[in-house]
């Protein structure tokens, strides 16, 4: 069964960076596109960035470009996301998850769903 854990997330000042982690067990990252969802308070959740198998894309929503960057360890097993120069509308739980599809953008074509990290964006 696919099972992913994300990690990485906390309390960071306003212009501060995390790392935030993705890991799998029970099966290899490579062969899934990998991404990278958030739910703020209130809100939807939204697509962040995803990684495509093979690492021939990548995607990033606009209010992020520039300052996240998503990549693939494959020694690991692990896709991260380096979140720089956070701002408090950052906040929320980042989820990752996969898919089989490369081109896929919505939370309802992606499976194996953690349990979210929090991250918090506040002075």
């Amino acid at each position: 069964q696919v099972q992913l854990v994300e990690s990485g997330g906390g309390l960071v000042q306003p212009g501060g960076s995390l790392r935030l982690s993705c890991a799998a067990s029970g099966f290899t990252l490579d062969f899934y596109t990998i991404g990278w969802f958030r739910q703020g308070p209130g809100k939807e959740r939204e697509g962040v960035a995803c990684i495509s198998s093979g690492d021939r894309n990548t995607y990033y929503i606009d209010s992020v470009k520039g300052r996240f960057t998503i990549s693939r360890d494959r020694a690991n097993n692990t896709v991260y996301l380096q979140m720089n120069s956070l701002k408090p509308e950052d906040t929320a739980v980042y989820y990752c998850a996969a898919t089989s599809y490369s081109g896929a953008r919505s939370a309802q074509d992606y499976g194996g769903w953690g349990q979210g990290t929090q991250v918090t964006v506040s002075s």
